[in-house]
């Protein structure tokens, strides 16, 4: 749904389609011998560009837990560990740079990996980017299915889902409310800050001065017990507005299932859609839109589609022109929209219902221009 908001200013804003780079940069692997990692050294990913672009993946709206520390880099959190990573022009170089005490990694880890760290820092990288999917199976059918995902492919390559944490994804979502990106990142940065863990850096590996570049303290999204100890009072002090009845009032809704709210979200993975999704909206400030996102960016729902005002313009200017008389954007509309885009682009690869996903904020525009388009040979960029 987010490549349906970029398409207009995609067309018209200079972006340019992928071309393939030079091989002027390669990135660095964790050891040339195949052994363990040191304390904060890089180590990388071999996937394409194609595959996964940072810049059309990260800063675009489905995560608040980034930024970008350099062109083409970002820092940012993933449960228990930080990372800082790097796009390169036939992989992605990462290191971790600070992790809690017992980092979890991926639900699949094996015995070799908890054994060696650097084997579950990458482990928790391929499940987070989901890179067990292969992104050019889905973009050859979404273009089979419609031509006008086949002239905007180019400009936005490598844009892949994230595979959040459930809790971490919910209460991002929930600050996300009559709000723009910047104001979300403020928001969700301070309750780690106010409740979440601070990560530990590596006391050595960085390198000289590097610790610094990195700027502030990292912290770890809080659990739900953590959350609990906020009040509405507390958090209305620090910005969160209306939001702070919300957030607390899921707490207490989540902290009253059986078993426990984590262990509740995580089951909703195995229910269908839209089962999913009405259990969410029973929670405090969780309307439809919300409940979608959570859903497709955490919950395995590749067929939910958060229906804003720019979708449903795009939905109505090229899918359903019937609905063009329609003003309002009603829970029903939504659902509409929904199926229309899920109509269209049907079943991919694997038979999975699902749509594309792609860049819409103004941060991912610039990565597309920036992070992920080679450079022009012969002459210097331009800055912007």
């Amino acid at each position: 749904f987010w490549m349906f908001r970029a398409w207009p200013r995609a067309i018209t804003g200079g972006c340019l389609p992928l071309q393939r780079r030079g091989t002027g940069h390669r990135a660095m692997a964790a050891s040339a011998d195949g052994g363990r990692q040191a304390p904060g050294a890089w180590a990388s990913l071999p996937v394409s560009l194609e595959e996964l672009c940072l810049g059309h993946t990260l800063p675009v709206g489905q995560t608040f837990r980034w930024v970008e520390t350099r062109e083409g880099a970002f820092t940012g959190v993933i449960g228990s560990r930080a990372y800082e990573m790097e796009q390169m022009e036939d992989s992605v170089r990462y290191r971790v740079v600070a992790r809690g005490g017992g980092a979890e990694g991926a639900s699949t880890a094996s015995d070799e990996s908890r054994s060696d760290p650097s084997i579950e820092d990458a482990e928790v990288l391929r499940e987070y980017f989901q890179l067990r999917l292969k992104l050019a199976d889905f973009v050859e059918h979404w273009s089979g299915r419609d031509e006008r995902f086949r002239a905007i492919k180019g400009y936005y390559p490598g844009a892949r889902l994230l595979r959040q944490d459930p809790v971490e994804c919910l209460f991002s979502f929930v600050c996300s409310s009559n709000n723009n990106i910047a104001r979300i990142h403020g928001m969700v940065n301070t309750l780690c800050r106010l409740y979440g863990t601070e990560l530990r850096r590596p006391s050595e590996g960085l390198g000289q001065g590097e610790d610094e570049k990195l700027g502030e303290k990292l912290y770890t999204f809080p659990t739900l017990e953590q959350l609990s100890q906020c009040t509405e009072e507390a958090l209305r002090a620090n910005g969160f507005g209306y939001r702070a009845k919300f957030i607390t009032g899921s707490v207490s809704a989540l902290n009253a299932m059986p078993g426990g709210g984590e262990n509740w979200l995580l089951s909703l993975r195995d229910v269908p859609y839209k089962e999913a999704s009405a259990a969410l909206t029973e929670l405090p400030g969780v309307g439809p839109k919300v409940a979608a996102c959570v859903c497709l960016f955490s919950l395995d729902k590749f067929e939910a589609i958060p229906v804003d005002t720019h979708v449903w313009r795009l939905v109505k200017e090229h899918y359903k022109p019937e609905l063009q008389e329609k003003k309002s954007l009603t829970p029903k509309l939504m659902d509409l929209a929904e199926r229309a885009l899920i109509d269209r682009f049907a079943r991919t690869p694997g038979g999975r219902t699902t749509c594309s996903s792609c860049p819409s904020s103004p941060s991912s525009r610039s990565g597309c221009r920036r992070s992920c388009r080679p450079r022009p040979r012969g002459r210097r960029r331009r800055r912007r």
